[in-house]
């Protein structure tokens, strides 16, 4: 087990692309496997016990703002023995390894096929390696999150929307899939559209906001809340005084993170319909922007009864995840 933890190791510090074998560049494969999809290599008895309980609780987890819990991530267990040629091409390995070696983790891009984001986990006994997966989940979660968003910022690209005019006028580029349409275009707000059947939509709006407006401490997402709500109801109301509002039997979730280099709050959370029975989930990100004196808000969300939500949320968080601001 040492032996197969050292090479593993090793690869490890030498993954950075295609490699070199002597004088000889050995060229890695594609990488294969779904979006939000984990290769989980780990022995059948861990897995069928506290490592396993452990991993599937902590990267199975339902993610944040559904209604319907959604795990973060589809895990599919492959024994060690088995580990090799196609196999090892998923984009996205989570390995475990248990024997005489120091608790560890290791995270590397590129290890055995490209792109692909490999964590390798190791301890001599069941409690240190649940000890590490614990300790270091944020980590490898965000580790794993960047590799999901690359490829599927990737496939965004292939085809992507005329959205010149926006960029301009709210000083900012982002990558937006062809598919979307615009509802509304103003000189502050714009609204897009993406239709999955008749009755069915992924929506995403951009607005900028002063930035004294939010304020700091626990008022952060009471402010936030109490904007979006204003632009809702004032720039996509419908008739009869029906308007979309943040859903007040769920508080949203915020968390602290960075965009195009610069500090965002993310929020994740339901929305529903003042006097009609309609909702969804949202998630939003605000941007600051000091240089400009604003947050510029990407802010989405989905209407799609009876289907699962989270491909859609993913795909607007990738939207928005591209933003870099002039």
């Amino acid at each position: 087990m040492r032996t197969l933890y050292t090479v593993v190791i090793a690869m490890l510090f030498l993954a950075c692309g295609d490699k070199k074998d002597g004088d000889k560049t050995v060229y890695l494969p594609a990488s294969n496997g779904n979006l939000n999809s984990i290769s989980v290599v780990v022995d059948n008895s861990l897995w069928d016990g506290s490592v396993g309980e452990s991993i599937r609780e902590i990267f199975a987890a339902p993610i944040n703002g559904l209604l319907v819990d959604e795990p973060m991530f589809k895990l599919r267990q492959i024994p060690p023995q088995v580990f090799d040629g196609f196999a090892t091409r998923s984009r996205i390995v989570l390995k475990i390894e248990k024997g005489e070696i120091a608790p560890s983790v290791k995270i590397a891009n590129n290890v055995f096929a490209k792109p692909q984001t490999v964590a390798v986990i190791g301890g001599k006994t069941n409690q240190e390696i649940i000890a590490q997966l614990k300790d270091n989940k944020a980590k490898i979660i965000d580790a794993f999150n960047k590799e999901d968003v690359k490829e599927k910022q990737r496939r965004i690209n292939l085809s992507l929307l005329d959205d010149e005019k926006m960029e301009n006028q709210l000083g900012f580029t982002v990558n937006i899939p062809s598919a979307y349409k615009f509802g509304k275009a103003e000189n502050d707000f714009y609204w897009l559209r993406k239709a999955l059947d008749q009755s069915k939509t992924i929506d995403i709006m951009f607005y900028e906001i002063p930035i004294e407006s939010i304020s700091s401490g626990d008022s952060t997402i009471v402010d936030f809340v109490k904007l979006r709500n204003d632009i809702t109801k004032t720039k996509i109301p419908g008739e009869d005084d029906i308007y979309m509002k943040v859903e007040e039997a769920y508080a949203p979730a915020m968390f602290e993170t960075i965009i195009d280099n610069k500090p965002a709050l993310e929020i994740r959370g339901l929305w529903d319909m003042e006097s009609y029975t309609m909702g969804g989930p949202f998630i939003a990100y605000a941007i600051e922007d000091k240089v400009n004196g604003r947050y510029l808000v990407a802010d989405g969300y989905v209407y799609a009864p009876s289907l699962s939500k989270s491909e859609y949320v993913f795909e607007l968080e990738s939207i928005i995840k591209s933003i870099k601001i002039k």
